[in-house]
């Protein structure tokens, strides 16, 4: 392990963090108001530690970088990123202590959008527009974001590049790492203008647009009001939303194909079909039981929620329109479920991802087939080809891992003394970073309640998250760490 080589990059990730303050701290000169100076402040603590960074490890050269290091590195971004982007909330007094502070920095980097804000509208519009910022930065990656802007990330570039992206493999779309990351990075900047010409020709302004954008194709779920889209009560809205919801949790590959001409792109992969099938049944049994149980007065409003917040949940942007736990409780009993599906692999959605369990499910299909007929051969295929055994290996161990460190922090939490469905909720909304939960973190409650080491340990399940849990779980073998 190069420690050295790990603290430069680091240092040049903390600049491009501290830099991106730039653009909320022109809303705040804009609007003259009281965040400016914490702003600013922020910007010089993140530079400073940039600096001090950059120069303990003035002597390495990044080169080579090795897959632990590229481990430690990812991992160390994300938390060194939450630690510098709190500072605003901390100085502009938005939340009193620093354990806040990294909550909701991390909740926006992991694109979670878990919040201990009780009232969000009182806070001025660069504090808001910093909060969605941090998501729009966090979905499609941090270290992606370097690889594209910084030519001398990609020696090595490739490790950090599998270390971050979501999935159990990785998706080039050249040979080129760097060219990779700008591709991808492209067709995020495109959908998002896209998004937001939309919603401005709707009648939303450009700040909430924008930021409602960034919610949206991080798939993260921090609005600057306090009723979420739930506020507008505008259908527009709603459905823009939800196909952007809906786009932003499939794989930017496939976007980046259809952009080139390719228009079966979507429906030739076996995982973006599974996908709108979890999407299609779940849309339908909500609207059912939605419109059976006279929730709302017609089949069409019916839809219209029912599509809102399955698409907000399976997607893992957190976006509300409605409070569920109003709903049916089987209704409530099954976005709980889809809350562990998530998106796909290559989205900037969380949870265990389609690709994975359409996986595990062929794998469980086959081995009940083998006990049929013993001396059968039998494979796992997607795309026509034979997944390996060491990928479905990896895909097994990751959902053994997921299920038991959710099950483990729930535990925590109610040892806290949190109550048995805001602890099962609570976790799996932060490790499949969904946001908003049930019980006392449901839709229309936040996360201020609750104790400051359950904050830590759910701030940690966001991380495990967003980094795919093996990034962030081999830290802790002691081999990581020998040089």
């Amino acid at each position: 392990m190069r420690f050295m080589v790990v603290l430069k990059v680091l240092g040049v990730l903390s600049a491009i963090i501290s830099a991106f303050m730039i653009w909320p701290l022109g809303w705040a000169i804009i609007d003259g108001s009281s965040d400016v100076l914490p702003f600013v402040k922020s910007v010089t603590i993140g530079l400073l530690t940039s600096l001090a960074f950059l120069f303990l490890s003035r002597k390495s050269k990044i080169q080579d970088i090795e897959a632990r290091e590229a481990f430690v590195i990812v991992s160390l971004s994300w938390i060194v990123a939450s630690a510098i982007g709190g500072l605003p909330y901390l100085f502009n007094g938005t939340v009193k202590t620093f354990t806040d502070a990294f909550f909701e920095a991390m909740s926006g980097f992991t694109t979670t959008g878990a919040s201990v804000l009780t009232d969000i509208q009182s806070n001025p519009r660069g504090i808001l527009f910093w909060r969605d910022l941090t998501h729009w930065l966090g979905g499609m990656g941090i270290i992606v974001l370097s690889l594209a802007v910084l030519p001398f990330l990609g020696v090595g570039g490739m490790q950090l590049y599998k270390a971050e992206v979501p999935g159990p493999v990785p998706e080039k779309l050249t040979p080129r790492i760097q060219q990779t990351a700008l591709l991808l990075w492209g067709v995020y900047v495109f959908l998002s203008a896209l998004e937001v010409a939309l919603l401005l020709g709707g009648g939303m302004n450009l700040f909430e647009s924008l930021t409602h954008t960034f919610g949206t194709m991080a798939t993260g779920g921090f609005s600057p009001l306090n009723g979420s889209i739930g506020q507008y009560n505008n259908p527009y809205f709603d459905w823009v939303i939800t196909i952007f919801m809906f786009l932003a949790g499939a794989n930017f590959a496939l976007h980046y194909m259809m952009l080139r001409g390719d228009l079966k792109a979507w429906w030739k992969d076996e995982e973006f079909r599974f996908y709108t099938i979890v999407i299609f049944l779940g849309i339908a049994t909500a609207t059912s039981f939605l419109y059976f149980s006279e929730t709302y007065g017609s089949l069409l409003e019916s839809l219209r929620y029912a599509a809102f917040q399955v698409v907000s949940i399976v997607t893992t942007t957190g976006y509300v329109t409605a409070d569920y736990e109003k709903w049916p409780f089987y209704v409530q009993y099954m976005l709980l479920f889809l809350m562990f599906v998530g998106g796909c692999a290559g989205s900037t959605g969380g949870g265990i991802k389609n690709l994975r369990i359409m996986l595990l499910l062929r794998h469980v299909k086959n081995e009940l087939r083998r006990l049929l007929h013993p001396s059968a051969v039998l494979h796992v295929r997607t795309a026509g080809q034979v997944v390996e055994r060491d990928v479905i290996g990896s895909v097994t161990a990751f959902f053994i891992l997921y299920i038991g460190l959710f099950a483990v922090a729930a535990l925590f939490m109610s040892a806290l003394g949190v109550d048995v469905l805001t602890s099962i909720a609570s976790v799996a909304a932060t490790i499949g970073n969904i946001g908003p939960g049930l019980g006392t973190v449901g839709p229309a409650e936040n996360y201020a309640h609750i104790p400051l080491a359950g904050k830590w340990v759910l701030s940690f399940c966001m991380l495990l998250g967003r980094l795919e849990i093996y990034t962030v779980m081999i830290l802790f073998l002691p081999e990581t760490w020998r040089r």
